[in-house]
């Protein structure tokens, strides 16, 4: 038994060695034959799985550089044989050119013999770039020039006294505005001098007027409650207790009274001078639009008078107005000029902060417009007053329309010059600054470019005065 178990164990130390070596080699023979049949298979699979890349060479900051560079070069040599080849096409050799010209004018004249009035109209020069007149402002006196002054001033006046018993003071007769008015003026002209009761407009003396007649009222109020209280008759009042009572009604008189019912005589006014516009009015002023569809309407008055107000009639047609009243500076020193030079008076003020409007407007206007034609605008300006409308107007460049209408219309202002004797009841004109007022329409007389009976005949005037002016 004991030889059978141990038959396959070596009994030597040689042939443990052997076993040893053995087995080392066949490890190392079945490691190669593992490898390599690894390698084969990697083979196979890279050889028919393998897609060739283009070559692709390193890419580094210097190649880059140099790549740019000669890109650079070669755009630059292209853009200067371009550049050469159109510059040798421009300047033609002079031989060239002179025959092109005379190929030119060989064509130009057998066109002007085959067709004679196609070469003239092209030789003929192109006007189209030539500056046009037209009419770019036109402007308007109101009172009297829109329409009538008599019946607007007689129903401003009827609602002054309508708005006094209102608030309390009642049997005021309509024509007490206009009263009193003529009275302050003399008053200060008799205290102040002519000038200074000239410089005061109609706003400042109607205000004064309306605060007179309340004063007046509430002192013969104060005076026989007086009276009554002491049980006498007022005309035996002493002067201190009537001066005390003035001092009274002076500060019993409430502003904003004054105010308000100076108020409702403006706010009547103008609705009274809608109702009496010249009925072709409207009509006429359609036609200036349609004919002259860029033109500036402006308003230039003496007064309060506003057709910006007028929301009815005027308003719609016009773009500005300038009053006298709202350059105090501008008015003084009109007025001294009048009471010392004669005929002389400067009444550019007015007209020119008129102008200087309209430059503003139409500025923003053209900023507005489409057309390139280069035009020359004139401006004219139409009133009844010879001095202040013609006179002042064309001081600053404005061509003129005077309308001395016909009787029909009714017109008062212009009137007052005839006969300084039989004056509208209106007026507060004193006598002095009429005979002013008589020696600046004399020289305003030139100053007339068309005179008119009608204002159905304005447009036909503007268009006349445009063509004189072309």
């Amino acid at each position: 038994q004991t030889q059978g178990s141990h038959h396959h164990q070596p009994s030597t130390k040689g042939e443990e060695r052997e076993v040893a070596v053995s087995r080392k080699r066949r490890t190392q023979q079945d490691f190669l034959a593992q490898k390599k049949k690894k390698i084969g298979e990697d083979q196979r699979l890279h050889s028919t799985s393998r897609v060739v890349a283009p070559y692709q060479p390193q890419s580094n900051p210097q190649t880059r550089l140099l790549q740019f560079t000669m890109r650079v070069r070669v755009l630059s040599v292209f853009l200067s044989l371009a550049a050469l080849a159109r510059q040798s096409s421009a300047f033609a050799p002079q031989h060239h050119q002179v025959h092109l010209q005379a190929h030119h004018r060989q064509r130009v004249v057998r066109s002007a013999e085959a067709e004679p009035a196609q070469a003239v109209e092209a030789e003929a020069p192109n006007n189209n770039n030539a500056p046009t007149k037209t009419l770019g402002l036109i402007t308007f006196d109101l009172d009297d020039t829109l329409y009538p002054l008599k019946p607007v001033i007689d129903e401003a006046n009827a609602a002054f006294a309508r708005a006094m018993e209102q608030y309390g003071f009642p049997d005021i007769a309509p024509e007490d505005i206009d009263e009193t008015g003529r009275k302050i003026r003399e008053e200060v002209s008799a205290a102040l001098g002519k000038e200074e009761a000239a410089v005061l407009t109609h706003t400042e003396i109607r205000t004064l007027a309306i605060r007179r007649t309340m004063e007046e009222i509430i002192l013969e109020r104060k005076l026989k409650a007086t009276a009554d209280d002491w049980a006498t008759p007022v005309s035996d009042l002493t002067n201190i207790v009537v001066g005390h009572a003035r001092k009274w009604a002076k500060t019993a008189v409430s502003e904003s009274i004054v105010q308000a019912v100076l108020n409702a005589w403006e706010m009547e006014r103008h609705h009274a001078a809608e109702r009496h516009c010249y009925p072709e009015l409207i009509e006429i002023f359609n036609k200036i639009k349609a004919e002259h569809p860029n033109v500036i309407f402006g308003a230039v008055t003496d007064g309060r008078a506003n057709p910006l107000l007028m929301t009815f009639t005027l308003a719609p047609y016009f773009d500005f107005c300038m009053s006298w009243e709202d350059d105090q500076g501008g008015r003084r020193k009109f007025f001294q000029e009048l009471s010392s030079v004669e005929g002389n008076a400067d009444l550019k003020w007015i007209y020119q902060a008129t102008l200087d409007k309209y430059q503003e407007l139409a500025a923003a206007q053209a900023a507005l417009g489409s057309s390139d034609a280069p035009q020359i605008p004139i401006w004219i300006h139409v009133g009844d007053d010879l001095a202040y409308d013609v006179g002042g107007a064309s001081q600053c460049g404005a061509k003129t329309i005077l309308v001395e209408l016909a009787d029909r219309y009714g017109q008062t202002a212009r009137h007052r010059f005839d006969d300084d004797v039989n004056q509208p009841s209106w007026s507060t004109t004193s006598r002095a600054e009429l005979e002013k007022r008589r020696l600046l329409n004399a020289a305003a007389q030139e100053k007339v470019n068309k005179k008119l009976a009608f204002l159905s005949q304005i447009p036909e005037a503007i268009t006349d005065i445009l063509a004189e002016e072309e």
